[in-house]
């Protein structure tokens, strides 16, 4: 029976993987997964099935808060976007320096993505690089370091990206703390790219359209990017940023879990959205109200971390994933050589699976809480995931956006990035034993 499972959980991984080549969307494929290995274990299993249904509560339970917490935090990205509040920072940047510009591009990224997830960074990002960058060669090397900055920007804060909120959620890492041992060397596996192409970069940003661009940006052709600002961008901008900086607050004054905090946000900010614009008739206001925002977040994506991470919950209860660990534990030994092939896999496969997997397979008694397993977990799946394109949601959103060739990144942007991502490596394991000296 557990070969069983096993083979049903590795075919949907197979399906996830190559979703683009069978044509099946992966949040189906994961949907069946979860199903499926949950149906095996209680058909096949011989305790009571009560004890089953209980496990599986104890399960949803746990997958809820991660879900709601997303939905949240994906509603009050998009009600930001619909008021245009992002344009607050893209419109400060104005220089024609390419190697300038590529510095301000990544740190905004690098800071934006710790802030909203990385995969809302890299979309706004990209936009703004359609205005910025004409010259399209130009554009795919600003593409691939965005992608790059905001998985480093993701993976050191508690809200920056999915696993490190997966991890955070689970209590596995604090809040403070991994932002004080994680920064450095998610700034590190940033700047090592960077500075290899401070010296190599050539070309410029492309003038002619720039102009173009620049004054029909000002008489403001239709309603989406006029230069009028929406009337409340600022404040929404600032309740929307403000709203997701305080949820780690939250949790620690209140002690309650992460996604009542996100939830508070949300209504927060669903309140004052529908306060801006009284005088609007209701099919106008709708694209600017939480419950449009509600209708264009991304619904498949929730459940193909339902589907994941309920296929993964059967492997725990069924013990298979303690069992792994044990095994790797024998074969391999150090727990660091482990977490690192974990990062690199990340770029292959998806970076949710793997993370939700590793946090079955290593018992908190064992590993408290902070331990150095966690907090290299969340370093290595979060920046390792940009060695490929397809290893992050940010490198496909990027890479759907921007027709990126999976050829042309691996040769011009992997090697970066793995270099990157061992520098970053290296400098946690060697700050780890002093950092962890404060605790």
């Amino acid at each position: 029976m557990e070969t069983f499972v096993i083979a049903i959980f590795v075919i949907g991984y197979l399906c996830i993987a190559l979703e683009h080549p069978i044509k099946v969307n992966k949040t189906a494929s994961a949907l069946l997964t979860g199903v499926i290995c949950w149906t095996l274990y209680a058909v096949f299993q011989h305790e009571s099935i009560g004890h089953i249904g209980e496990q599986l509560n104890h399960h949803l339970g746990q997958i809820g808060a991660i879900l709601f917490f997303l939905m949240g935090a994906m509603t009050i990205v998009e009600l930001v976007d619909a008021y245009q509040g992002f344009r607050i920072i893209t419109d400060k940047i104005k220089t024609q320096n390419p190697k300038k510009l590529m510095w301000i591009i990544c740190w905004v990224t690098f800071f934006l993505s710790a802030i909203l997830d990385n995969l809302t960074t890299s979309i706004v990002m990209i936009s703004l690089l359609r205005k910025l960058v004409p010259n399209k060669e130009m554009r795919l090397f600003f593409a691939a370091m965005v992608v790059i900055a905001a998985n480093a920007g993701g993976a050191w804060s508690p809200i920056g990206d999915v696993t490190t909120t997966m991890l955070w959620i689970g209590g596995q890492i604090s809040s403070g703390n991994i932002i004080i041992t994680l920064i450095l060397p998610s700034i590190i596996c940033m700047v090592i790219p960077l500075l290899y192409l401070q010296f190599t970069l050539k070309g410029d940003l492309g003038h002619a359209d720039n102009q173009l661009t620049e004054t029909s940006h000002t008489h403001g052709h239709g309603h989406a990017h006029s230069s009028t600002p929406i009337k409340g961008s600022k404040t929404m901008f600032f309740l929307g940023v403000g709203g997701l900086i305080s949820v780690p607050v939250f949790k620690t004054v209140t002690h309650l879990p992460p996604y009542l905090g996100m939830l508070l946000a949300l209504g927060v900010l669903w309140v004052v959205s529908e306060l801006i614009n009284p005088h609007m008739d209701e099919a106008e206001k709708r694209p600017y109200t939480a419950a449009g925002a509600l209708s264009r977040i991304d619904v498949p994506s929730v459940l193909f971390f339902l589907g994941i991470l309920l296929a993964v919950s059967a492997l725990e209860s069924m013990e298979i994933l303690h069992h792994f660990a044990a095994w790797l534990d024998k074969s391999v030994g150090d727990q660091r050589i482990i977490i690192t092939l974990i990062g690199i896999l990340s770029s292959i496969v998806d970076n949710v699976p793997l993370v939700a997997a590793s946090m079955g397979m290593y018992d908190m008694s064992i590993y408290p809480q902070d331990h150095l397993i966690w907090e290299y977990l969340a370093y290595c799946a979060g920046t390792g995931g940009s060695v490929l394109i397809i290893g992050s949601a940010a490198g496909v959103a990027v890479m759907g956006m921007e027709k990126i060739d999976f050829i042309w990144y691996m040769k011009k942007a992997s090697l970066l990035a793995l270099l990157g991502y061992f520098a970053g490596a290296i400098i946690y394991l060697i700050i780890q034993p002093f950092l962890a000296v404060h605790h």
